[in-house]
């Protein structure tokens, strides 16, 4: 998977939900929806589908960044604990893990993504010690309009709605953060 003069990032990003848990699952493990609420995802295909719980699934990824340019790779889901985990491993344009824990803190939904990925487009490699800063930076725009988008889907799903706006208020993309090592689930 290593390729000479790739660069790692390691980035974790937080979204909380005024929405039921299972809302939240369903719509992250349904990707081929994603393009229609996540800006910044452009299409998802799927390759696999894996079985009843997602496990094995393949999705082939092109994303378009706030810069410009694309990224395309493909997920492949080797872990999931319903209600609480998926975990997978990308390849092609990122290369490495992610992972999305889920849980309830008070009466919200909290979606943790964990991201430990490397570049390989070589222009990305060769900028990356001066452009790393812009790079996480456009990941923090693309995962910020990922919950803005989520929390207008989720108001969208009957059962969900709680009032005009509800989610989008409660939806609270943080900014990432460069976290070293694999962080723990949500409890």
């Amino acid at each position: 998977m290593s390729r000479g003069g790739s660069k790692q990032y390691h980035l974790t990003t937080l979204w909380r939900f005024d929405a039921p848990l299972e809302a939240v699952w369903n719509a992250v493990l349904q990707a081929e929806a994603w393009p229609s609420w996540w800006t910044g995802v452009e299409r998802v295909v799927t390759l696999e589908h894996g079985d009843a719980s997602g496990l094995g699934a393949r999705w082939h990824c092109t994303c378009k960044s706030v810069l410009p340019f694309r990224l395309t790779f493909v997920t492949h889901v080797t872990r999931v604990e319903p209600l609480r985990l998926l975990e997978g491993r990308v390849d092609g344009e990122l290369e490495g893990i992610g992972c999305c824990h889920f849980g309830r803190k008070g009466n919200l939904t909290a979606l943790r993504y964990d991201w430990q990925v490397r570049t390989t487009r070589r222009w990305m490699n060769l900028l990356a010690p001066l452009a790393k800063p812009m790079f996480r930076w456009n990941h923090d725009a693309i995962m910020h309009a990922g919950g803005i988008g989520l929390a207008r889907h989720l108001e969208g799903t009957p059962g969900n709605a709680r009032g005009p706006g509800a989610l989008r208020r409660a939806a609270r993309p943080e900014r990432s953060l460069e976290a070293p090592g694999r962080a723990t689930p949500i409890r």
